[in-house]
């Protein structure tokens, strides 16, 4: 596959495709992280990205602020742009998107709902599959476990304690296959999040989506605890 054209070329592509791959597994990431993560240098990555950057297909973004900043300006985030994306498994979107309208247009709103849910049957039939095999694993690692055999990249990131209590955790998909299809309907988000939500026997919700224009799919995972005590103070 080639990731991209033009500027690309020698010995020079394989590592922006790493550069790129890596930010497509993980998410927005500063050049420190990516230097790290693919042994590389600092100088060498900021090369490629500058390039990346120049033919569209990362986008530098201001990290975003959490809790109280030191001094000095933060580093940059690089993320992949909807160009990036492209050049990775998304070849088939024109004709699924075709093939959704005319399901639309001929068995209307329902139909579209149904085939959402269909699509998505893999999350439950697999989650219940990967729990047996690995005990070891959360309910949260497990459902990172089955999106990323589908090609989702997931990973999960613990809630930070609130009063001394963990609030949850969060599923966080760097990618996502169907994410342009999705774009235009939204349905195929909703089951998803939907069958999360069956699975885990809890109410889940879904913060970003990269069909909406994020960096990452993210739905936050309450504790049952936490989501105990959201119950019991609303209760009259």
């Amino acid at each position: 596959m080639e990731l991209i054209e033009g500027r690309l070329r020698g010995d020079d592509l394989p590592t922006r495709q790493r550069v790129a791959r890596s930010i497509l597994d993980n998410g927005p990431s500063t050049a420190a992280d990516l230097a790290e993560r693919l042994d590389l240098t600092p100088a060498a990555v900021r090369r490629h990205l500058d390039l990346l950057v120049e033919d569209g297909q990362v986008e530098a973004r201001e990290p975003r602020a959490h809790g109280q900043r030191g001094r000095g300006r933060p580093a940059k985030v690089f993320a992949l742009t909807e160009i990036g994306r492209d050049h990775f498994d998304q070849a088939y979107d024109d004709l699924a998107a075709q093939a959704l309208r005319y399901l639309a247009e001929t068995g209307g709103e329902d139909a579209v709902r149904e085939f959402s849910r269909r699509r998505v049957a893999f999350i439950e039939e697999r989650f219940h599959r990967v729990s047996a095999t690995d005990p070891t694993l959360g309910p949260a690692e497990v459902l990172a476990r089955v999106f990323t055999d589908e090609g989702y990249a997931a990973a999960v990131r613990d809630l930070g304690p609130i009063n001394g209590q963990v609030m949850g955790e969060q599923l966080c998909q760097q990618h996502c296959p169907v994410a342009h299809v999705a774009h235009e309907f939204p349905q195929l988000c909703e089951a998803e999040t939907e069958a999360i939500s069956r699975v885990l026997g809890r109410h889940v919700q879904r913060l970003a989506t990269i069909a909406h224009g994020d960096g990452v799919c993210t739905t936050s995972i309450p504790n049952v605890s936490s989501t105990t005590n959201e119950k019991e103070q609303v209760t009259p």
